[in-house]
């Protein structure tokens, strides 16, 4: 296929995109048509491994938390078991956005939506984030407070629930343990639920040393290191989400050998408009253009292209077009990746 049967001058990743090819329709692992070669149904993987029980299981043992906590930190007046309920809250919400992302990342690409809605996820652990830093400053404003204003504090009371705080968050983090490491959705609970199993310890900590002490000031301070543990937490799942909503090259994905894999092939000369950015938490996707001057096209190096490239570089959704006559290696060079 020529260059001139395809525009690429103003061309983004969103040209590219299957608008003719919803996921369901590819019967085969790979395809090709044309100058292109498309990742088929095998690195089209809608959202990652099912963890619904493990979101419904969490949530609701943290939601009665919330009301445990909330009820006795008022009873014992204790800013650090107020201030671990509101995180506490906040990572509730944080599991329900995550499991509903997840959900909306399993259903079948319609209408306008024709990579699906895997991008949920994207957005669900940018917005978690930000809930986190609210909390943070609503957590922060309130240990303020009390510094200046030091009140009595029930420690016996703060122990006994922190403690059944250690266990519940220790263990909804361990639901998630599993899936972290290949999806910032569910990096984003596990984040969440070990950084609270972390916070319930200093919690006992404080209360343990206002016992023995008579510090009531302890517990604001403790508030703000939950404070400062929560943003330490946050911080890099907030960098990483943006950058996936901004379309940036995931994380695990190397694009100088995405690069130079493409640019060894047979008989190519260049490669440009080369763009790679993530359409879930979980999957990604890849357009390239590859100048093989004076050659035919060649489905079994197309179909090899999209094996290649789904597993060797964890890139499931590939279209690469091939031109032939070499007139775009006389483009400019900001214009040629």
């Amino acid at each position: 296929m020529s260059q001139g049967d395809h525009t690429h001058g103003d061309q983004k990743h969103g040209d590219h995109r299957h608008g003719d090819h919803p996921h369901g329709d590819h019967p085969h692992d790979d395809h090709a048509h044309g100058g292109h070669t498309h990742g088929g149904a095998g690195g089209h993987h809608h959202g990652p491994v099912r963890y619904d029980r493990s979101f419904a299981l969490g949530a609701l043992l943290n939601i009665g938390f919330v009301a445990v906590e909330t009820v006795y930190g008022l009873i014992a007046n204790s800013t650090a078991l107020l201030a671990d309920a509101g995180h506490n809250l906040s990572d509730v919400m944080g599991l329900l956005l995550a499991w509903g992302a997840a959900w909306l990342g399993r259903r079948l690409p319609k209408g306008r939506y024709t990579y699906g809605f895997g991008n949920a996820s994207v957005l669900a652990s940018l917005l978690n984030a930000m809930i986190l830093l609210v909390a943070v400053g609503a957590i922060l404003l309130e240990a303020a407070r009390r510094l200046a204003t030091p009140e009595p504090v029930a420690e016996t009371t703060v122990m006994v629930v922190a403690l059944v705080g250690i266990v519940i968050n220790a263990w909804t983090a361990w639901l998630f343990v599993g899936g972290q490491k290949q999806d910032i959705n569910l990096r984003g609970a596990y984040l969440h639920m070990a950084a609270d199993a972390a916070v319930s310890v200093g919690v006992v900590v404080a209360a343990l040393a206002i016992r023995v002490t008579g510090w009531t000031w302890l517990d604001p301070v403790t508030s703000i290191a939950i404070a400062l543990v929560i943003v330490a937490g946050t911080w890099g799942l907030l960098r990483d989400s943006a950058r996936l909503a901004m379309d940036a090259v995931p994380d695990g994905i190397d694009r100088e050998g995405v690069e130079r894999y493409l640019s060894g092939l047979p008989g190519v000369v260049a490669v440009h408009d080369l763009h790679i950015w993530p359409i879930s938490t979980t999957e990604t996707a890849l357009t390239a253009h590859l100048v093989r001057p004076g050659l035919e096209q060649d489905d079994q190096l197309l179909q090899g292209i999209a094996t290649v490239l789904k597993d060797r570089f964890g890139i499931g959704h590939a279209t690469v077009q091939v031109e032939h006559d070499g007139r775009c290696c006389r483009l400019a060079p900001a214009d040629v990746v």
